[in-house]
């Protein structure tokens, strides 16, 4: 078996881009579409009188994101190492635009949104890939002050603990969390000392603390989330709704469209808890594929940043590091809520839930991810060429 993996990694070589993230990009983004097409059938014809409405709407957002995936694809990762200072101002100028009275646009309590007429710009989705994109341009630039004072360490922090205290202005907490983790996790795998995290762990812990009793709404949602059938009709609902879907599914699911949680059962159906009608349409095994996906597409982009670091690209392995993250964590905390292992959160699974700005993201993101391959892939293969010249 393992032979037979190494044959099909050597033949995959030959393609001009990723086999394997090609593979589970597709199967994500197919399962995905169908999902959303089943799941916001009844939500459409009950708010805009029309069942297809929101997935004729995914799928136009399907067509934007393949367009800039196509788009990204085509520029060298030279360019964003170029100019990740003015990703980290394009930054501030998405998270303060937001909060400015007529501009930013609030739904459910949370004011993310930025309203362009035919669509809404979430800023927090871009601003989780143009973090990513600083701190792996700052890891190149600064690395030997941050590996010898922790002044040097913590300098980029501060920026970066700027945009978060923006985003728990919207609130969106979910969306702080992981830029958080996958900046320190980025540092982390950069080989920074480990002494350096020890305070910021710290002041991370008492950061926690106080947020949770700045705003006590979170309190309560780890409250039902310890024990949500205790407050099934308050704030456990949503998890005792997504729980029930999981049970109802079984191991082979019902069968696509005939899920009843998402007759308003479950709220955010096709968005947040869309792994939950998954469940419950398709079943466990079904969902256990998604997982294993996620885990495949996230494997494989630490082994691309870890083949540009040993080909001394050092920009392209920590972005490729920051990317694998970004999908990792967002999708074990979506996938998390959804089977009642952490509390409540916005948000979206990568490239499965309805959402425009997470989809273009999510595509954005691991377009970036293909050309660090191929262009790891063709520094490696430069030299070799070389040799035979001169031989």
């Amino acid at each position: 078996m393992t032979m037979a993996i190494k044959n099909w990694m050597a033949e995959s070589k030959g393609y001009p881009l990723d086999v394997m993230i090609s593979v589970v990009l597709v199967f994500l983004l197919s399962l995905g579409f169908i999902m959303v097409g089943s799941a916001s059938t009844d939500i459409s014809a009950r708010i805009y009188g029309d069942p297809l409405y929101l997935f004729l709407r995914h799928s136009v957002y399907m067509v934007i994101s393949f367009a800039a995936a196509g788009l990204v694809l085509s520029v060298p990762v030279d360019a964003w190492k170029k100019t990740d200072w003015l990703w980290l101002l394009v930054s501030f100028a998405l998270l303060i635009a937001v909060l400015v009275p007529g501009i930013g646009r609030t739904v459910n309590g949370a004011t993310r949104w930025i309203s362009l007429g035919f669509m809404t710009l979430q800023g927090s989705e871009f601003v989780k890939l143009f973090a990513v994109v600083y701190i792996s341009g700052h890891l190149v630039r600064r690395r030997a002050d941050i590996d010898e004072s922790i002044s040097g360490f913590i300098r980029p922090l501060v920026l970066i603990s700027v945009l978060v205290l923006l985003l728990l202005e919207q609130p969106d907490f979910g969306a702080s969390v992981v830029i958080l983790a996958s900046v320190m996790g980025v540092i982390f795998l950069a080989g920074v000392p480990f002494r350096h995290f020890i305070p910021v762990i710290s002041v991370f812990i008492v950061a926690t603390l106080v947020i949770a009793q700045w705003q006590p709404y979170r309190l309560d949602r780890f409250a039902s989330f310890t024990d949500p059938w205790t407050h099934q009709f308050n704030e456990g609902y949503q998890l005792t709704q997504a729980l029930i879907a999981f049970g109802r599914g079984e191991w082979l699911g019902m069968g696509l469209g005939n899920s009843i949680q998402k007759l308003f059962y479950l709220p955010e159906a096709h968005t947040d808890f869309l792994f939950s009608i998954l469940a419950e349409e398709l079943g466990a095994i079904v969902a256990a594929a998604v997982i294993i996906a996620f885990a495949v597409l996230v494997l494989r982009g630490l082994v691309i940043g870890r083949r540009a670091l040993d080909a001394g690209l050092e920009f392209h392995g920590y972005l490729a590091f920051g990317i694998a993250l970004l999908l990792g964590i967002q999708s074990a905390i979506n996938i998390g809520v959804n089977i009642g292992l952490l509390p409540t959160k916005g948000l979206t699974l990568p490239f499965v839930s309805y959402g425009g700005n997470s989809l273009i993201v999510s595509c954005i993101v691991v377009s970036i991810l293909l050309r660090i391959e191929y262009e790891v892939r063709a520094s490696n293969i430069e030299p070799t060429s070389r040799q035979k010249v001169d031989a």
